[in-house]
């Protein structure tokens, strides 16, 4: 098993592409505006979600994204759940609930890289971190 991650080989690739490319072209200067873009691409990479991005209903976001800004933890946001009164009473342990309870590693995988595909709609939600 590899600790490599996919940056490190783009990383990687990028770089072998830099040296056996770019240094066989002429330095007149022609290459350089394109040269930069590539390191566009790179901070774009960067900054792009996983490719296999947690896919979870349109529900179990709107509870991440309203907790998140309530400024809550995954704890917290769980914690009526695990109540005795909520046990008892099941009524409240319904829909996203439920399924967040049946497929806690995605509802955590999602919370935490705070990006996820809405399963109803293939659409992709990207929290923007508060400035």
């Amino acid at each position: 098993m590899s600790n490599e991650t996919k940056r490190d080989v783009f990383k990687a690739a990028l770089d072998d592409w830099k040296q056996n490319f770019i240094s066989s072209l002429p330095r007149d200067g022609s290459f350089e505006d394109w040269s930069e873009s590539l390191s566009d691409y790179s901070a774009r990479y960067a900054a792009a979600l996983p490719d296999d991005l947690p896919v979870i209903p349109m529900a179990a976001g709107d509870e991440i994204e309203i907790a998140k800004m309530r400024d809550q933890s995954i704890v917290e946001l769980l914690e009526p759940l695990y109540s005795t009164d909520t046990l008892k009473t099941s009524q409240s342990v319904t829909g996203v609930w439920t399924w967040a309870v049946d497929h806690s590693d995605t509802f955590a995988r999602a919370w935490v890289l705070g990006g996820w595909c809405v399963a109803e709609t293939g659409e992709i939600v990207k929290l923007e971190a508060e400035k």
